[in-house]
């Protein structure tokens, strides 16, 4: 089989490493909450891809069906999404309130506030 016939996970491991690279290089939270976002996203196609059969129908029984693809990884990833979805707005809500507090959502602004707060605290 061809490079070409694994195009899924090619892509998939294209957006492991963007996701990833995202998420170490980038100070920005909400930037940080977007690599996530793109790193699961590798994770469900990753687990999708191997669920579809060339060929393979819905799990129907029948006499002229032979080839069946199994549907449990699409109802997990379905799942997944949801749970993922609700994660990311948990992760939004989260800076939001952080941005609120320290007036930047950047984490080496964040952390520079932070380190200040407990020097004045120490020298009092």
């Amino acid at each position: 089989m061809s490079a070409f016939g694994h195009f899924s996970y090619w892509i998939t491991m294209f957006l492991l490493a963007a996701g990833l690279y995202i998420v170490i290089a980038r100070g920005h939270l909400v930037k940080k909450l977007v690599g996530l976002s793109i790193f699961q996203t590798s994770v469900y196609l990753l687990y999708i891809a191997p669920g579809k059969l060339v060929g393979g129908t819905a799990p129907i029984i029948s006499d002229k069906f032979t080839v069946y693809s199994n549907p449990l990884p699409h109802v997990l990833i379905l799942t997944a999404i949801v749970v993922g979805i609700a994660t990311l707005a948990l992760g939004l809500a989260l800076v939001v309130r952080i941005r609120e507090a320290y007036g930047s959502a950047e984490e080496d602004e964040i952390l520079a506030q932070d380190e200040r707060a407990a020097r004045d605290a120490r020298a009092t």
